[in-house]
Formats: C-alpha cells, sequence, structure tokens
C-alpha cells in the first residue's frame, strides 16, 4: 500500500483554497450520500454516475461532470483526497485559482472521455474523483519532479521523488488499463484505469505549457521542510 501523505511545498504563490474547497466538497457530497437508502443511493449514482452507454447515445452528458464528484465508498473517497491533498494546492498556487478549477474540471472531463472511449457499451455508472486528479498529478510530475513526496508505505513513512512515486503510479495504471482490454465483459464494476490515464495524460501535456509560462527558471525552488500537516 502507498498511499501520499504530504510534500515540499513549492515557494509563493497564492492560498490553494480551489483545492481545499474540492475536499471539502467531495466530503460533504460523500456524507449526503451515506444518508441514502440503498434503494435511493443505487438511483442517484445512476443518475448522476457517467454510463458510457448513455453518454454515447446522446443522454445524460451533464453527468460527465456530476460524476467527478461522487464516491462508491469511504475508502474510495480516503483514497482520492490524500491524492488531492498532496498534489493539487501546488499546481493551484502556482497557476491561480480560476486557471486551476478550469483545468481541474476539463481534466476530469477528458478523463470521463477517456473512459468512455474504451468502454462505449458499459451499462455501468462511472464515478470517482481520480481522474481529474490524475490530470493533476500529469501535471505534477512536469512540473515538480524533484519535490519529495512523503509516503506511507505498509508500516513506514519515506520521502520518494515526484518523479519516482507518480512514474511508477501511472506505470501501474498503464499495465492495467492495457490488460483490462483483453478481458471479460465491460458491464463488470472495477477501477476505471483509462479515466486514470487519460486524465494523466492531460495533465502531462498540461504541465509542459504551465511550467513554461508560470515557473521559467524557478522549476526547481523548493522550500525546505513541509509547511502543511501530512494527511493522517
Amino acid at each position: 500500500m502507498f498511499i501520499p501523505i504530504g510534500d515540499n511545498q513549492i515557494k509563493g504563490g497564492v492560498f490553494p483554497y480551489i483545492s481545499y474547497g474540492l475536499i471539502a466538497l467531495n466530503i460533504s457530497i460523500y456524507l449526503f450520500q451515506t444518508s441514502l437508502s440503498q434503494i435511493q443511493l443505487e438511483s442517484f449514482v445512476l443518475h448522476y454516475g457517467a454510463i458510457p452507454d448513455n453518454i454515447m447515445h446522446g443522454k445524460q452528458f451533464y453527468a460527465l461532470f456530476s460524476n467527478m464528484f461522487l464516491h462508491g465508498s469511504w475508502m474510495h473517497l480516503i483514497g482520492n483526497m490524500a491524492f488531492l491533498w498532496v498534489f493539487a494546492d501546488n499546481i493551484e498556487a502556482t497557476i491561480g485559482h480560476a486557471r486551476f478549477l478550469t483545468f481541474y474540471i476539463v481534466g476530469g472531463l477528458a478523463a470521463s472521455a477517456a473512459h468512455i472511449y474504451f468502454n462505449m457499451g458499459s451499462m455501468i455508472p462511472t464515478i470517482g474523483a481520480s481522474g481529474a486528479i490524475a490530470a493533476v498529478m500529469g501535471a505534477y510530475i512536469i512540473m515538480f519532479p524533484r519535490s519529495k513526496i512523503k509516503t506511507f508505505v505498509v508500516v513506514f513513512v519515506v520521502n520518494i521523488s515526484a518523479f519516482i512515486f507518480l512514474g511508477l503510479w501511472i506505470a501501474q495504471q498503464a499495465y492495467y488499463g492495457t490488460t483490462s482490454l483483453y478481458q471479460g465483459d465491460i458491464n463488470v464494476g472495477g477501477v476505471a484505469w483509462w479515466a486514470h490515464i487519460g486524465g494523466f495524460a492531460f495533465g502531462f501535456a498540461f504541465g509542459i505549457l504551465f511550467k513554461d509560462l508560470y515557473l521559467g527558471e524557478n522549476a526547481t525552488v523548493y522550500l525546505e521542510g513541509h509547511n502543511k500537516p501530512p494527511l493522517v
């Protein structure tokens, strides 16, 4: 088990209230989900989750947006929020609030599009913030490859370079995503590997642009220590 719990804070920038607001919003929506009965929850997910077959037939386009704020379990939510906590604020602090929010949402849409492309006939609703978060991670590996990620590994906490941490992460997604193309029924639920890959690719491309526009010669400058507490 590899869970990021902190990183080297970048120098300067704006306070990332959009990033923290997204965490609060995702948690609030999940708390609402837990208040629903099982029948109500299933109806809610079917309505607001992105169902590839419906999207391909011109239905529920709004779900391309709404699905990225829903989660299937506490572990699903906590895992996604840990990654959002560690990686999003650095991007927002660098490019600004409005640009970051736009980037996050469009990254989530790109992730959904990638998932739908490889699962066109699926009737399984896709939910979760991981596609949008993957876009943030794609930008992070380009903008801050030398940052150190404080990582919980089984029972230890170690510092791993962002380049290695995120490189291993996307390699895993690519492996399982490719493997999924040769497996069984598309109407079997599981991890939306191609949403992760699509989101990461989107973020990677924009990370190149952001690094050039907003970091320039300061691309590898970091503050020592951790200016935000680790998520525990």
